[in-house]
């Protein structure tokens, strides 16, 4: 079976700027046919030079961000909440501007903000607008498909298995919201692999992740990959799979994401045994 495998741009940046622009010749070099651009501040993203090399190199890009405290959906703070919206919309403007047809991530709210409680109606209640306003401003301006990730229940209480994001992205009611699937969370939050995709449909699975439990290199631990791959064919899923892990050196990254063990040498490593293994188990399919 064939996939499109990507990779992020995390396996060689923590936060990409201007200086960075060698990763998209490297990741086609190395075999992807997509590259993730992880967007830590959308407001200093080199989008222009990014464009420029992206039609140089010739590879297809998707976009991600993660909102912060400053810029967090759920902040009880009103100006918080209208900051997110306005950091999102920029994100949507990137998007476009690159040709991304997807912007995924931690997009509802901020990623590592717990309150140690249950999610709150008021909470959902301010994320669905939230999106609303960015959904509604994302159609305006173009094709971009909002692709909201569930995440393991230690970096939010809001959104962690498909289910919920499927009624969050009805709740928030327009057609260019879709759920974002990574299987390292997967495999912490979800019951069943095939389940989980089946949740989605092909209505509503926008975007996937491919990691491994333990942020290592794909095909070489827990995950089902056969399993998944199988389900994700069988609804018709056609967009990218795409390798997110870290490289080893980055302090601030690993330390958040609680990475204490080196799974390669470097991230480049994790991300090209990676795409072997994952390309061997999908011709079984």
């Amino acid at each position: 079976m064939y996939f499109k495998f990507g990779v992020d741009s995390f396996i060689w940046a923590e936060k990409f700027s201007e200086k960075d622009l060698w990763i998209i010749p490297k990741a086609k070099e190395l075999g992807f046919e997509v590259i993730d651009f992880a967007i830590a501040d959308p407001f200093s993203f080199p989008v222009k030079a990014v464009k420029e090399k992206l039609e140089e190199v010739g590879i297809d890009c998707v976009c991600a961000t993660t909102l912060t405290a400053e810029t967090n959906p759920i902040s009880p703070d009103p100006e918080i909440r209208k900051n997110a919206a306005e950091a999102m919309k920029k994100c949507v403007d990137i998007c476009e501007e690159l040709e991304s047809p997807i912007l995924g991530g931690v997009n509802y709210a901020a990623w590592g903000y717990l309150t140690k409680k249950p999610r709150t109606e008021e909470e959902w209640n301010w994320a669905v607008a939230n999106m609303k306003e960015v959904c509604k401003y994302a159609k305006e301006k173009g094709n971009v498909i909002i692709c909201v990730e569930c995440v393991n229940r230690f970096e939010t209480h809001f959104l962690n298995i498909a289910e919920d994001a499927v009624k969050f992205c009805k709740d928030v009611g327009y057609d260019n919201i879709k759920v974002h699937l990574d299987c390292f969370h997967m495999i912490r939050e979800e019951k069943n692999f095939t389940e989980a995709v089946k949740t989605c449909g092909k209505e509503y699975l926008g975007y996937i992740h491919v990691n491994e439990n333990d942020r290592g290199i794909p095909g070489t631990g827990l995950v089902p990959f056969k399993e998944f791959f199988l389900a994700v064919k069988n609804i018709g899923y056609e967009g990218p799979l795409v390798i997110e892990s870290f490289d080893p050196s980055f302090e601030e990254l690993s330390g958040n994401c609680a990475i204490w063990r080196k799974f390669a040498d470097t991230g480049e490593e994790l991300a090209v045994k990676g795409l072997k293994n994952l390309k061997e188990i999908a011709e079984t399919i």
